[in-house]
C-alpha cells in the first residue's frame, strides 16, 4: 500500500482548503516579455484536452462557460453543458477561487483565471495533476440551470477497463509521453478523460470497509468486475489492481460506515477528483446503506494429534489501547482461531505505547492480552519476545514495535528458552541465534533469538525472532517475522510513472534472502527439521519477495493451498490480497495439514485491526510419510 487512504484523504483537503502551492511552474525568462492576451472562447474541454496535462497549462483565459456542479470551501467544479463529441476530453474542470466563492450549485457562469495543474505532495511527487483554473474573475449568468446529466459508470454506461491500468513498453512518465493517450484501454486515461465531471454509481457495492472517510465500491453490484471473493470483494492478482474500483470520499458529503459487500442502492452522484495516487469521487449527497450481512468468520478447533500455529497482527496494542481492542482481539484468537498452540505476534507495542519515553519492555501490554483472552473463555498463554533497543526496529516512534510468540500452555506445546549473550536473564537484542544439533535434531543456540539482527536488510526495522518448541516429543523451529513495509517511496499504481516503481520491495527482498538462508542453515543440521517461518511479510503471494524465500528456504506457502477466491487477509483500497503468510518445511509439508485464512477484520469498518488471521493444523501423530 504504497499510498495509504489518510494520506490520500489528507491531500483532498489540502486541495480544497489550501492556497494551491503545488502548481506547475511556469517557465520565467531572464528578460520577461508582456504577457500573451487572455486566450477568448476556450471551453472546458479545450481546457482539458486529451491528456494528462493542459495543452493551456500556463496561459489566461477568459470567459470560460460552464454550470457550477459543487462548492467547496475555496472553489468550485463546474463543467459544460454542450460538450464535444470527444470522449477523450472532460468537460469538468476545478475552479480555484482560493477563498470561498460566490458562486452556487446551479449557477451559470463564466470565469476568467490561468490554467494551472495541481500536484497533491508537491512537484517531486509521483502522483498525477489536477487541470485547474486559478481564477481572477467569475460572472453569474444565471442561477438555477439544470446540472449537466452524470456519466453513468459502468456496464451501461462508460466502463473503466478491467484490468489494464497504464501499458507502457518501459518506464514512461505518462505526462510528458507523446502520444498512447487511450481512454478506451487504460484505466489511467479512462479517469483522466472524466476529471471534474459528474459520475454517478448505480447499486455500488462496498470492496473494502470505509477507511478515514473513503469507500471503494464497485458500480452495478460488480457487474462484469474482474476475480471477486467468495465474501463480495475483489482480488488483486499479479497485473491487475482492478481499475473498475472507484473511491468514495467523503470531502463533499457523509459517507455510512460500510463493509465489505454492503450497498448503496439506487444512484448516487458526485465529482471526480484526483488525490494523492487515485482518483475519488466525492459524492455531493449522504447515500443510503444497505447492509450486505457479512458475517465474522470461525475455524474449527485443533484435534487432539494436531498442532496448531496461527499468525496474528496486533496493529499497535498497547495498554493505551481501548479495552474493547483487547477483547475484540482475544475474540480473534479465541472464538476465531478456537485458541491455536502457537501464535506468532506482530505490531505489538511496548508498555508507554507511542510516547517516546525510552520505554521498551512490554510485560503490561502482554499481561492485559492475556487476561483478555482468559476473560474470553480462552485457555492459559505464555509469552516470549526480545524487546528491542529504544526507536531501533521502525514503525511508529516510541513504540517499539516487536513480534513474538504466544504459546498455550496446557496442550503439550513447550518453549524450550536458552538464554546467552550478555544479559543473565534473557537474550540481548544484538546477538544472532545461530542453528546447533541436539539430540540428534536441529535446535537453537539462543531461544528466542533474533536472526541476523545486524544484517542491512533490518536496519531500522524489526528483526525476525526464532523460537525452539517442542510439541509430543518433536522439537520444532518457529519464525516470527514483521518485514519491512511499502512506504510512501513506493509509486501510486495512478500515478504518473507507469509501470509503478517499489523501491521498498528491495528490502523485503534482501529480508526473504535472509531468512531463507537461516532455514537452510537449520536443515543443514537436520535436513528433516520441522521449520515454521510466518507472520507479517508485507508483501503479496505473487510477488518476488515471497517467492524468493519460498524457493531459496525450500518452504511452500500454505496459503497457496486456500482456495483463491478466499486467499486474503488484508483489504487494501479495495483490493483483497495476501500479505500474512504461514510457510513450512518439506518435513511438514508432507505431513497431513490443513490451513485457513479467517475473515474477521480486513473487510469490515469496526475491527481490532487491519489484517485476517491465518491457522495451519498439522497433523504430528505417528511417523512421519515417506519421502
Amino acid at each position: 500500500m504504497a499510498y495509504p487512504a489518510f494520506r490520500r484523504r489528507t491531500a483532498i483537503l489540502a486541495t480544497v482548503l489550501s492556497a494551491g502551492t503545488a502548481l506547475l511552474p511556469v517557465p520565467a525568462s531572464a528578460d520577461p516579455a508582456p504577457p500573451p492576451p487572455a486566450l477568448q472562447g476556450k471551453r472546458i474541454h479545450d481546457v482539458q484536452g486529451a491528456g494528462h496535462l493542459s495543452p493551456l497549462n500556463g496561459r489566461d483565459v477568459a470567459g470560460v462557460p460552464g454550470v457550477v456542479t459543487a462548492v467547496t470551501g475555496n472553489g468550485f467544479w463546474m463543467q459544460d453543458p454542450s460538450p464535444d463529441r470527444s470522449d477523450a476530453t472532460s468537460e469538468g474542470v476545478f475552479v480555484f477561487t482560493r477563498t470561498r466563492p460566490v458562486a452556487r450549485v446551479g449557477d451559470a457562469v463564466r470565469v476568467d483565471g490561468r490554467i494551472s495543474e495541481f500536484r497533491p505532495g508537491g512537484s517531486a511527487s509521483a502522483s498525477l495533476t489536477r487541470t485547474e483554473i486559478d481564477a481572477t474573475g467569475t460572472a453569474i449568468d444565471a442561477h438555477g440551470v439544470p446540472l449537466p446529466p452524470p456519466v453513468l459508470l459502468g456496464p451501461k454506461g462508460r466502463r473503466a477497463p478491467a484490468a489494464v491500468v497504464r501499458r507502457t513498453a518501459g518506464a514512461t512518465d505518462v505526462e510528458t509521453a507523446k502520444g498512447g493517450f487511450d481512454p478506451a484501454r487504460n484505466g489511467l486515461d479512462f479517469y483522466e478523460s472524466l476529471e471534474g465531471m459528474r459520475l454517478r454509481v448505480d447499486d455500488a457495492v462496498a470492496v473494502g470497509p470505509s477507511r478515514y472517510g473513503e469507500v471503494p465500491v464497485l458500480p452495478a453490484g460488480g457487474a462484469g468486475a474482474g476475480t471477486r471473493t467468495r465474501r463480495g470483494g475483489i482480488l488483486l492478482r499479479a497485473g491487475d489492481p482492478n481499475p473498475e474500483r472507484i473511491l468514495l470520499d467523503d470531502v463533499l458529503a457523509p459517507l455510512p460506515a460500510m463493509n465489505v459487500g454492503d450497498r448503496l442502492p439506487g444512484a448516487n452522484d458526485g465529482v471526480l477528483d484526483y488525490g494523492l495516487g487515485d482518483f475519488t469521487l466525492l459524492l455531493t449527497a449522504a447515500p443510503a446503506r444497505q447492509d450486505g450481512g457479512l458475517p465474522r468468520e470461525a475455524t474449527r478447533p485443533q484435534r487432539p494429534g494436531e498442532l496448531a500455529v496461527a499468525t496474528v497482527s496486533m496493529d499497535g496494542l498497547s495498554p493505551d489501547s481501548p479495552e474493547g481492542r483487547f477483547q475484540a482481539l482475544a475474540a480473534d484468537i479465541v472464538e476465531g482461531l478456537r485458541s491455536p498452540d502457537l501464535i506468532t505476534v506482530s505490531g505489538l507495542q511496548d508498555n508507554s505505547g507511542i510516547a517516546d519515553d525510552g520505554t521498551v519492555a512490554a510485560d503490561q501490554t502482554v499481561a492485559e492480552l492475556i487476561t483478555a483472552l482468559s476473560e474470553a473463555g480462552g485457555p492459559a498463554y505464555d509469552w516470549r519476545s526480545i524487546a528491542p533497543r529504544n526507536n531501533a526496529d521502525g514503525g511508529e516512534p516510541g513504540g517499539n514495535n516487536r513480534v513474538g510468540f504466544l504459546f498455550r500452555t496446557d496442550r503439550g506445546l513447550g518453549f524450550t528458552d536458552r538464554p546467552g549473550g550478555d544479559q543473565a536473564d534473557g537474550n540481548p537484542p544484538d546477538a544472532a541465534v545461530q542453528p546447533v544439533r541436539v539430540d540428534g535434531q536441529a535446535g537453537l543456540s539462543l531461544s528466542p533469538g533474533r536472526i541476523a539482527p545486524a544484517d542491512p536488510a533490518w536496519s531500522g526495522t524489526r528483526k525476525p525472532l526464532a523460537g525452539e518448541v517442542t510439541w509430543q516429543g518433536r522439537r520444532i523451529i518457529v519464525v516470527a517475522n514483521h518485514w519491512y513495509p511499502r512506504t510512501a517511496e513506493d509509486q501510486p499504481v495512478f500515478g504518473r510513472a507507469q509501470p509503478p516503481l517499489r523501491p521498498s520491495e528491495w528490502r523485503r527482498d534482501a529480508q526473504a534472502k535472509v531468512v531463507a538462508g537461516f532455514v537452510r542453515s537449520v536443515r543443514a543440521q537436520d535436513r528433516d527439521a520441522a521449520v515454521i517461518v510466518a507472520g507479517d511479510l508485507n508483501e503479496r503471494d505473487f510477488a518476488p519477495p515471497v517467492r524468493t524465500l519460498a524457493k531459496e528456504g525450500d518452504l511452500r506457502d500454505a496459503a497457496d493451498e486456500v482456495p483463491a477466491d478466499r486467499r486474503y487477509t488484508a483489504v487494501t483500497g479495495g483490493n483483497a490480497q495476501t500479505l500474512d503468510h504461514i510457510l513450512l518445511s518439506p518435513a511438514l509439508q508432507r505431513r497431513r495439514h490443513e490451513v485457513a485464512i479467517v475473515h474477521r477484520n480486513a473487510e469490515f469498518a469496526d475491527r481490532a485491526g487491519d489484517r485476517d488471521p491465518t491457522v495451519v493444523r498439522i497433523d504430528l501423530t505417528g511417523k512421519a510419510p515417506a519421502k
